[in-house]
């Protein structure tokens, strides 16, 4: 007799690399794949997420054809938005629906290169914004080729507006002593703080780690932003500050709320940002991956090691922390050499 599948909407597959993942479609759910060993604590929690991952509910409407209102409605209702990440989509969203209430109207087929331009420099003031609306427009533009309404993307040789490269503030090695000299070691805001210094992730995947996400002295994770996996040896000093958490604690995190409820990403960030101000210190979470980053580079980290750290895809990004800690020393060598 057929066993009944106890994952509905669960397909083995063997990818290219010769591994098995688990591929998971169903009617009125986002497609995706989940994570962990088949029939495991972390497989389980993965397909419960899958299950109740919704689409975005578009309104049926009668955006004109050609138009961005209509644009937007069949994207929105695409594999491409899709299989992007949860975070993705939610962030993506915001941004798709302030764009429709001013340009929703106006028709794909008329746009021109000056117009995407003009729209980037109204926001020169705020570079990042005006290099995200770019973004955004290049990535309608680019579904609107594959629905053969244009031929070519007049947002994509638009120049983004140069922004500050330091972006946010990167940590000090004093600023860091501050932090645990004010905390204390026992407190738990000295743990998150070395959590996110030795594993390098962002907000939200530090929020969910737990012990589930510790094997065999290894930490693993799958970036909420890229999906990327990341491997990394459990350091020491990390280890010391989680060994005390209860094993039943669903995250590292959640013993910092009454219960061990856990945190939303946007709570946690600014929980963490509180002890940040109660210390005295400027920094943020992000700033303190960055500091992880800078000290592996300093330490002699290559390119793609640092690349593998913070759990990205290309060492494009890593490359400049590499080169900052290569210019440290080589200013250094030069002054031991004055006489």
């Amino acid at each position: 007799m057929k066993l009944k599948n106890p994952y509905p909407g669960i397909t083995r597959i063997i990818d290219r690399h010769g591994k098995t993942r688990w591929r998971f479609r169903k009617k009125g759910c986002v497609s995706g794949y989940i994570k962990g060993a088949y029939g495991s604590k972390e497989f389980e929690a993965s397909y419960q997420a899958a299950l109740n991952n919704k689409p975005h509910t578009i309104s049926k409407s009668r955006a004109t054809p050609g138009t961005f209102d209509w644009l937007i409605e069949q994207y929105l209702r695409s594999a491409d938005y899709a299989l992007l990440s949860p975070t993705t989509r939610k962030n993506l969203f915001g941004e798709i629906r302030r764009f429709r209430q001013e340009h929703g109207h106006r028709r794909v087929a008329q746009l021109r290169p000056k117009h995407v331009e003009a729209l980037v420099l109204k926001k020169m003031n705020t570079p990042a914004a005006a290099n995200k609306l770019k973004k955004l427009i290049t990535r309608l533009c680019r579904y609107a080729i594959k629905l053969e309404i244009i031929t070519s993307n007049p947002a994509q040789d638009v120049k983004k507006i140069k922004e500050n490269e330091d972006g946010y503030h990167t940590w000090t090695e004093s600023e860091i002593s501050r932090f645990l000299e004010h905390h204390g070691e026992a407190s738990t805001a000295s743990m998150v703080l070395h959590l996110i210094l030795y594993t390098g992730a962002a907000r939200q995947d530090v929020n969910r780690m737990g012990w589930t996400s510790i094997y065999d002295n290894r930490i693993f994770y799958n970036r909420g932003k890229t999906g990327e996996r990341v491997d990394l040896p459990l350091h020491a000093k990390l280890e010391k500050f989680l060994i005390n958490i209860p094993k039943d604690r669903k995250t590292f995190i959640s013993q910092v709320k009454s219960a061990g409820e856990g945190y939303t990403t946007e709570s946690f960030g600014n929980w963490f940002g509180d002890r940040c101000r109660e210390a005295g210190v400027p920094g943020r979470a992000h700033g303190l991956r960055k500091a992880g980053a800078t000290q592996l580079a300093e330490a002699g980290g290559t390119e793609y090691e640092v690349m593998t750290f913070l759990g990205h895809k290309t060492p494009h990004e890593a490359r400049k922390y590499v080169q900052a800690a290569n210019r440290k020393k080589m200013a250094d060598n030069a002054m031991a050499k004055r006489k």
